[in-house]
C-alpha cells in the first residue's frame, strides 16, 4: 500500500488548509505517478455524483426485470441520461456564457423561455448556458436567489429536464413553427 499526502499550499484567507491522505496500490516512485494518483482522486467526487444520479434520478435499484438483457438495455439508456444530466450541470459551471444551443435545441430553449418568462418577447438569440440551466433548475424545484452564484445540482436539473422535454414536444406540435414541422406521434 502506498500513501500520498496532498496539502493545500496557500488556502484562501480565513479558510482551513485542505489535506488529503490518499492510499493506493499504484506506484508513487515519480512525480508523474504521484500527480496521476491525485488526478484520479479529483475525479472521484464526480463518479459519486454520477452513481447518485443514476440511483436517485433513474431509480436503477428499483428495476425488476426477469431477463438480464432487458436490464442491460435499460441500464444503457439510463447511463446516457445520467451522463447528459451531469454534462449539463458541468457546462453550466465551466462554460456559462456559451450559447445554450450547444446542448439544447431550439424547441427546448424557446418553450422553456416562454414558460419561464411569459410576459417577455422571445429573444432573437438563444440564452446563455448559465441562464438556460438556471431556468431548467427552477423547473425542477431549484430556488434562484438574486446574486446567487451557485448552480442547480443534478437532481433539480434531472426533474427540470423532464419538464423541458414535455414543453419542447408541445412546442413542436403547437408552437409558432408547428405548420412547418411534421410530428409523428
Amino acid at each position: 500500500m502506498n500513501v500520498v499526502l496532498v496539502s493545500e499550499v496557500d488556502p484562501p484567507q480565513g479558510e482551513q488548509r485542505i489535506e488529503w491522505l490518499l492510499m493506493t496500490t499504484l506506484p508513487i516512485s515519480t512525480l508523474n505517478e504521484i500527480l496521476t494518483i491525485i488526478e484520479y482522486y479529483t475525479c472521484r467526487w464526480m463518479i459519486e455524483v454520477f452513481f447518485k444520479t443514476l440511483k436517485s434520478g433513474c431509480k436503477v435499484e428499483a428495476l425488476q426485470f426477469e431477463e438480464m438483457d432487458r436490464l442491460l438495455s435499460c441500464l444503457g439508456v439510463y447511463l446516457i441520461v445520467t451522463w447528459r444530466v451531469l454534462l449539463i450541470c458541468r457546462l453550466g459551471r465551466s462554460q456559462p456564457d456559451t450559447s445554450c444551443e450547444l446542448i439544447f435545441d431550439e424547441s427546448e430553449w424557446k418553450s422553456t423561455y416562454r414558460i419561464m418568462h411569459p410576459k417577455r418577447t422571445l429573444p432573437k438569440k438563444p440564452p446563455s448556458m448559465n441562464d438556460m440551466i438556471r431556468m431548467v433548475g427552477e423547473l425542477g424545484g431549484w430556488v434562484a436567489t438574486p446574486g446567487k452564484t451557485e448552480m442547480p445540482g443534478p437532481q433539480t436539473t434531472w426533474i427540470g429536464l423532464q419538464r423541458v422535454h414535455d414543453f419542447a414536444r408541445v412546442w413542436k406540435m403547437f408552437g409558432p413553427d408547428a405548420k412547418k414541422t411534421k410530428i409523428l406521434v
